[in-house]
């Protein structure tokens, strides 16, 4: 197939739409996490349907000092990668296109956009404590993208946890009529989460930014772990009858153990946290070193840290500094009952 390379909405628009319309937002420099997108678009678009893949570095969710001069802009490869992966259209816009009047003077009609879609309380929390505004740019390009590529269904990828908890609340409240679909994060065979950050990294850097993945990593065996021996303590009745039967399999210290973990922590969202912790301590030691943003456990709802006595679906969620680059990661965990 041949992907067509189109810059205005008057192009797209124009095209014939016969089946559903399936669009990945991105901002240029795809890798292998972006294909991934591009594929499940083309299996939820179907045969007869369409995939468009928006290229466009938003300048509204980059702050002062973050690196909107240096992002990578690649667009030749892109659409390479993009017709690779399956997708119909590219839609490269200019930034005036997107935000008519942006390069004209602060006039009533020209400059940056004075109407913006606020991201709330959760869009103050963890990116948006670090990164002030960035959240809030991010929803003003999505609802705008969305109004000018008209999708049946968005496709978002998982590892930016916090932004597609937001997309997914934007779409709720304003009753945007368009499917928000979620795609697992993408990593590399060393589980360094794909990013289009990582080519900042030198190799020193990027063994140091191993660690992210690892903590991660850590926190859900010690929480797999935890479930476990839960799930054999539920298993026997706490009776002098369960007490025999133990003994007699030779499991009454592994019983034991089970009882004592279940009721010292239960639910065991510190211990998650502390696993995790340990690994990015170690990292914060070598040279160079990582230096933490936040660890955090939150549920995915409202991005608030979790309790001891939560049970469902949570997020833990991690970003730190390797160097000049700063990079974020997170794993959904399953806490009590639910799991």
């Amino acid at each position: 197939m041949t992907t067509a390379l189109l810059s205005t909405a008057e192009e797209l628009h124009a095209r014939v739409r016969r089946g559903r319309r399936a669009v990945v937002m991105t901002m240029g420099a795809l890798h292998e996490g972006h294909a991934t997108l591009i594929r499940t678009a083309r299996e939820v678009a179907g045969p007869d349907g369409e995939v468009v893949v928006t290229v466009f570095v938003n300048p509204l969710q980059f702050g002062a000092g973050e690196d909107l001069d240096r992002y990578p802009r690649t667009l030749d490869a892109d659409l390479k990668l993009a017709e690779q992966a399956g997708a119909d259209v590219v839609f490269a816009p200019s930034v005036d296109e997107v935000y008519p009047g942006w390069g004209s003077p602060r006039t009533k009609s020209g400059g940056e956009p004075q109407v913006r879609v606020s991201a709330g309380p959760m869009g103050e929390r963890l990116e948006g404590a670090s990164r002030p505004g960035h959240f809030d740019g991010m929803l003003t390009v999505v609802a705008k993208l969305l109004h000018l590529t008209r999708p049946d269904a968005a496709l978002f990828g998982q590892k930016d946890a916090q932004q597609l908890a937001l997309i997914r609340r934007m779409v709720r409240d304003l009753n945007f009529g368009v499917e928000i679909i979620a795609v697992p994060t993408v990593r590399e065979e060393d589980g360094l989460a794909l990013s289009s950050r990582n080519r900042y990294l030198s190799p020193d850097e990027r063994r140091t930014a191993l660690a992210l993945s690892r903590a991660l990593f850590a926190g859900r065996d010690r929480h797999a772990a935890q479930e476990a021996l839960r799930a054999r303590a539920r298993e026997v009745p706490s009776t002098h009858a369960r007490a025999e039967a133990l003994s007699a399999i030779g499991e009454s210290r592994a019983a034991a153990d089970a009882h004592a973990v279940a009721t010292a922590a239960p639910g065991g969202p510190a211990a998650v946290r502390a696993a995790a912790r340990q690994v990015l301590d170690e990292a914060a030691r070598l040279d160079p070193p990582l230096k933490l943003d936040y660890l955090a456990l939150v549920d995915p709802a409202d991005f608030t840290e979790i309790g001891d006595d939560f049970t469902g679906e949570a997020v833990l969620a991690v970003a730190a500094r390797v160097g000049t680059t700063r990079l974020i990661d997170n794993l959904p965990l399953t806490f009590g009952a639910a799991s």
